[in-house]
Parts: C-alpha cells; structure tokens; sequence
C-alpha cells in the first residue's frame, strides 16, 4: 500500500513542526513494522485522525482488529494504561502494545457505528450507563492527574490567548481562570476520566452494544468527566442542547451541576485556543457562562 496517499487529511496540522513532519516520514515505516510483528492484514486507514493513525486489520485468525499509531502527545502517552485498568468492561480491549513505536494493536468495533448517529436521547441515557463502570477509583500513577492538567491550562491560558490574537473576548478567559483557582483543590472522589469522551468516541460493536475508545485519560473527580459529553458538538450544539445535557447528566448521575458546568467551562475555553483549537468551545462556554449557578444541583453521590 502507497502509505503517502493513504494518511488522512486531519493529521495535516502536524506538518507545521519538525517533530510532527518527521512522525508523518517515518509513521508508514511503523505500521509496516507493526504489521510484520503482529502478523496483521492491514486495511485502508480510517479517515478520521488527528493525533493518530488508526488502521484496521485482520490477525491470522481472521478476527479484526485496529492497529494504532500515535504521535506522542501528553495527553494520549498513557492510552494503554487506561485499556488495560478498564479490561474490556465499556471500553475496546487493548490486545497488544509497542511502547517504542507508540503502537497500540486494539479490538475493533462492528459495525462501529458512532453514538452521536443515534441521537441524542438515546446517546445520554447510554452514557449515563457507561460512565459508571469507566469511573474506575485509582491511585494517579501512571496517569496525568486533573490537577496537574488544570494548573497548566491556568499557567498559560491568558499568554496562549494573547499569542492566537484574543480570539474571544477576555471575560471567557477570567471565568475560566476563576473556575481553574476554584476547582482543583476541592475536588472529590480521585477515578479513572476519559477527557475526550465525545460522540464519536463511543462506537457500536457486537461484545457489548457501545464501547468506548481514544481515551485520553487523567485522574480526577466525576464532575469532570462530564464536560466533553456537555460540549459534544455531534449531540447538537445550542444552547438548550448544551444545558440540557448539563442538567441531565449531573441529575441522572447525582454530580453537582455548579462544579461541572465551571469545569467545562475552564476545558471548553482552555482548548479553545493553541494546538488543535476548536473555536465552537468558545461559544459553549458563552452559553454555560450565562446560565450562572443555575436551579438544579446534583447530590454528589459517591
């Protein structure tokens, strides 16, 4: 295969850096090297990418599988880890791993269908579901902790904004540096969090109805694990639509509304500005911003 035409157009951005342009050199190099290891019957790759290349393959039994190559990245170094905790229960089963080559060999999903197709209602009340079983109470190592990551996003936020050129206006980043002075330390109950959980990230399959893939774990509170799902675009992006689903979750889960509408506001905004931006967040976080404390507050189940 002319692994020079088959590389999916998102992982275009990587060519804006030495590092990235020489990952996207030598990443044709790895998969053959990968697939020769394994014994693996490689596909076209999957054309959705950003940080990784996702391939599916058949093994020498005939079975799927997807072989993953990723640009390493802070945020995914610890994808296997997270697998291996969760052991299939609501999430892909890892089936093997090349740390050198940053190759993760997972189960694959049929028909793989992403659960933003069906619906929102449907996709909530699967979530709420799901989350439970992903919300894993563990120590931090090997995993990024919410902490650390929230103090970066603070470190640097208001210097990231001035750099992209203030794209939103200076009181989405007060908020969100408030909601980042506010969180951290008075956090809950410390469990495994998929931090990228939107609709695309959850597919169909036939061992269990939903699985989970791509996390891209930390160690911190429930209240956190919600925010991706709050601004997933693919579950309608309005405000009703974001409020919504604020209110569900925080309600069908008995997490406190007030801590996980600030901590999307404070992702929404952080990843709203630098590498992989995505401008919609801003707006999200316009929405959640307004809606202030709100009526309905969760218990805080534990």
């Amino acid at each position: 295969m002319d692994w020079s035409e088959s590389l999916p157009s998102g992982l275009a951005w990587l060519e804006g850096s030495e590092r990235g342009r020489a990952w996207l050199r030598e990443v044709p190099r790895l998969v053959e090297q990968c697939a020769q290891q394994w014994n693996l019957r490689l596909e076209r790759p999957y054309p959705y990418a950003f940080t990784s290349l996702a391939v599916p393959a058949q093994l020498p039994d005939g079975s799927g599988a997807v072989l993953k190559v990723q640009f390493p990245d802070r945020e995914n170094e610890h994808e296997a880890a997270a697998l291996r905790l969760w052991d299939g229960a609501g999430a892909i089963k890892l089936l093997a791993e090349d740390p050198a080559r940053h190759a993760l060999l997972l189960e694959r999903c049929v028909p793989g269908t992403p659960l933003a197709d069906a619906g929102e209602g449907v996709a909530l009340q699967v979530l709420v579901r799901l989350l439970p079983r992903l919300w894993i109470p563990t120590g931090a190592p090997p995993f990024n902790s919410l902490h650390e990551e929230s103090s970066r996003w603070a470190s640097n936020l208001r210097s990231r904004w001035e750099r992209a050129g203030r794209p939103f206006e200076a009181s989405l980043v007060d908020a969100a540096l408030d909601a980042l002075a506010a969180l951290p330390s008075t956090q809950g109950e410390q469990v495994l969090l998929h931090q990228d959980l939107h609709g695309a990230n959850v597919l169909s399959a036939q061992r269990e109805p939903w699985l989970v893939i791509d996390p891209k774990p930390l160690v911190g509170e429930r209240e956190f694990g919600l925010a991706p799902i709050i601004r997933s675009g693919g579950f309608g992006h309005d405000r009703r639509s974001v409020l919504r689903r604020l209110d569900y979750l925080t309600s069908a889960l008995g997490l406190d509304r007030e801590r996980a509408r600030l901590w999307c506001v404070a992702q929404s905004v952080a990843w709203s500005v630098g590498e992989g931006a995505a401008p919609a967040h801003a707006e999200i976080a316009r929405w959640l911003i307004s809606a202030g404390r709100g009526t309905r507050r969760g218990s805080r189940n534990r």
